[in-house]
């Protein structure tokens, strides 16, 4: 007689709807399905699926593609997996009452808090959990009072994770801001941080500071926290948090490292033109410079960066992107004419390519004309970057990027250093984003050297992590099986 088995059960992913959030978290499911739910002794290929619930953003917030990227990832996901994952629209709410970004997002996910419980408890899958956005601790009580495993996404790196777990104590421990602070924070696990380094968000005691206290008191409520980056990337911070330094005298939830959390598309039938000019440059020849979803330089900044290149001479890719519309966090198409140096397009057109909207940035740190990355070190492009094993010269704008880019040139190695001047709106002068490129792409550099040594044993370090048996896969596996036996109890 064939052993009884459980019936088939769901995951429940909600997602903050913005790629950087959405993306990866659809990967992590993904991969859950491949790893651990198929072919399991809990009911074979299928006996596991995903519900997305989507908490779609109001139209004055969302990104330009923000339809289009849910309906992509919908589409692509439906291909890769047939019926194992479904997509559910959560009722629309209107705009909530917000001070800052950070903000937004906390309160966004709250106003859902009971669409989303309707939605779980109307599920006729048995839920074997739930995985919330990092935004999103406010919906563990909903998972309490349905009886269900929640667990937390951590789209960042294990750095901000510690600071947001050690955040309660620090608030008790430093009374002033952090922007008037003078000397280090102790992050455990990590060298010491100076105070002016600390993310955007935590650096004056507001509602944003608030909010991440509150972030950082939840999550120990957690069963658990997948966190988008590879145990031996931060191996000493990890053994920190689960050692409890971050958090003395309480439980710390089982912490899941499941990087890099990257998905490919297949390439197009057409090049794109970025990636048609690099195949006519030289092998690691190209700096690239790119600044993310929701970075854009000011006018005075675009002119330090074009004298920088022009006087390098070294080859370059340079999205650049307009200042945002009014209102709007997001970048816009950029006049080029309007915000380069008179004739600098001319000067430079055998050795740059200027382009003024979106890329294909994973393809484009891919290709092995690039030498080296300009970033504003948004996590999940720094893992782009290491997963190509491309060095970086960081260039943080906002969010946790600062501490990002601290970690990778002092604790990481594979980024060259650059001053950027965050009084002065993250300015770098010509000189010193100059010598950084120079470092970075030029042979005779030791710096340039070591960092693109670190790189490729990052690259190295990111890829096993995924294959069978790798770090990345293991947890994975745990977790996925860690759902299924809670579940089926």
């Amino acid at each position: 007689m064939a052993p009884a088995t459980a019936s088939p059960a769901t995951v429940v992913l909600i997602p903050f709807c913005v790629p950087g959030h959405l993306t990866p978290m659809l990967e992590v499911g993904k991969r859950m399905l491949r790893v651990g739910f198929c072919g399991n002794a809990d009911g074979g290929r299928g006996a596991m699926s995903l519900t997305v619930l989507l908490a779609q953003l109001p139209e004055l917030v969302r990104a330009p593609d923000h339809e289009e990227t849910i309906r992509r990832e919908a589409e692509a996901s439906a291909a890769g997996s047939g019926p194992n994952i479904r997509f559910h629209c959560l009722p629309a709410e209107n705009l909530p009452d917000y001070r800052r970004g950070e903000d937004f997002m906390s309160r966004f996910m709250q106003q859902h808090a009971s669409h989303a419980r309707e939605a779980i408890a109307g599920l006729k899958s048995r839920v074997a959990a739930v995985v919330l956005d990092l935004f999103g601790t406010t919906l563990l009580d909903v998972t309490r009072e349905l009886g269900l495993p929640g667990y937390m996404y951590f789209t960042s790196a294990v750095s901000m994770l510690s600071l947001v777990l050690r955040l309660p104590a620090l608030d008790k421990e430093v009374l002033v801001d952090f922007k008037e602070m003078d000397g280090d924070v102790d992050l455990p696990g990590l060298l010491p941080v100076p105070a002016a380094l600390l993310p955007t968000p935590v650096m004056k005691k507001d509602c944003n500071y608030e909010g991440f206290v509150y972030h950082g008191n939840c999550y120990m409520e957690a069963m658990g926290i997948i966190i988008n980056t590879v145990a031996e990337l931060e191996p000493a911070i990890l053994a920190a948090i689960a050692d409890g330094r971050c958090v003395p005298g309480r439980r710390v939830p089982a912490i899941y490292t499941v990087g890099p959390v990257l998905s490919f598309k297949p390439p197009p039938e057409k090049p794109h033109e970025c990636m048609q000019w690099l195949d006519a440059q030289p092998p690691a020849s190209v700096v690239f410079l790119c600044f993310g979803s929701m970075g854009s330089l000011t006018p005075p900044q675009v002119l330090e960066v074009a004298h920088s290149l022009e006087r390098s001479g070294h080859r370059f890719l340079w999205v650049l992107r307009g200042q945002p519309a009014t209102s709007m966090p997001y970048p816009t198409d950029a006049v080029v004419n309007e915000l380069l140096p008179e004739g600098f397009l001319e000067r430079t057109k055998e050795k740059g390519l200027m382009w003024s909207k979106w890329a294909p940035q994973k393809e484009i740190l891919a290709h092995p004309a690039i030498g080296g990355f300009v970033t504003h070190c948004g996590w999940n492009s720094t893992l782009e970057s290491l997963w190509n094993g491309v060095p970086l010269v960081p260039w943080p704008l906002y969010a946790e990027q600062h501490l990002n880019a601290f970690k990778l040139v002092a604790a990481m190695g594979v980024a060259v250093e650059m001053k950027v001047d965050r009084k002065r709106d993250n300015l770098v002068e010509a000189a010193e984003l100059e010598h950084a490129v120079w470092c970075l792409m030029d042979d005779s550099s030791e710096e340039g050297r070591m960092a693109r040594e670190k790189a490729a044993e990052a690259k190295a370090v990111c890829r096993n992590a995924v294959e069978e048996d790798g770090s990345s896969f293991v947890a994975l596996q745990k977790l996925s099986q860690e759902m299924i036996h809670v579940s089926s109890k």
